[in-house]
């Protein structure tokens, strides 16, 4: 093999490596937003059955439910959100988030804001009553589908 075919194949090798590495990131990335995700649906959850009626209230554990949505809106999750791992760059993990987030960052930090503070009204309200919980819980739904709509991909 002459030196000029070893130092294309090379290179080519060494940027197909650099590129799984990169999706490899990429996908431990989206895997973890994504189970941060489960955890807001699961506490979200809750609260939303017992200001539905469909679980008796419960006053701790309505206060802890909304603690540990309020505690995840403070969060610093940017590492968990790299340029390029968005739904358009055909990543072998699936994920719904749309491009704009990185292309309309003022808006992400926007719709982040409104989740703090529905977040954090809640989880100062959601243990003093279910009329307390009903009055309060709207904001939070509204602030993450504010999010959703702007930067995640219809399911």
């Amino acid at each position: 093999m002459n030196k000029a075919l070893v130092k294309v194949f090379s290179i080519l090798l060494l940027s197909i490596s650099q590129l799984a590495v990169s999706a490899e990131q990429f996908e431990a990335q989206i895997q973890a937003r994504q189970a941060f995700m489960q955890v807001l649906k699961f506490n979200i959850g809750i609260l939303g059955d017992m200001a539905k009626g469909n679980r008796d209230y419960d006053a701790k554990l309505a206060e802890s439910s909304a603690k540990n949505i309020h505690a995840a809106s403070l969060m610093d999750n940017s590492a968990m959100w790299p340029q390029g791992s968005d739904n358009a760059a055909k990543l072998a993990v699936k994920t719904d988030a749309l491009p704009q987030v990185w292309s309309n960052y003022p808006g992400v930090v926007e719709k982040h804001t409104a989740w703090i503070e529905a977040s954090a009204s809640l989880s100062a309200n959601a243990g003093k009553g279910l009329d307390k919980l009903r009055q309060h819980i709207g904001a939070v739904g509204k602030s993450c589908q504010g999010c959703h709509k702007s930067f995640r991909a219809d399911k």
